[in-house]
């Protein structure tokens, strides 16, 4: 079964980040946040690609729904002070 954890650490390991928090604890429905240098200059649509794409049969298989916020780490400043 898909932890929350396992898709922080798949994440982790596929792409750049400088946070990720990952919430669910039905095995199926999980909601992120995801910080990423990688993000930057991509709309929400190009965002959420790369991290499916990080999950990769995962998203196809194993996860019913992921709700996800993506931000690049200026966005995270700026939204944190908020």
């Amino acid at each position: 079964m898909v932890t929350s954890e396992s898709i922080r650490i798949h994440i982790e390991n596929t792409l750049s980040c400088e946070l990720v928090r990952v919430e669910g604890d039905d095995g199926y429905h999980f909601s992120a946040i995801i910080v990423s240098a990688e993000f930057q200059g991509k709309n929400m649509v190009q965002q959420h690609q790369l991290v499916y794409r990080a999950l990769g049969k995962k998203m196809e298989q194993e996860i019913h729904a992921l709700s996800m916020k993506t931000l690049t780490p200026e966005q995270w400043v700026k939204n944190d002070q908020s």
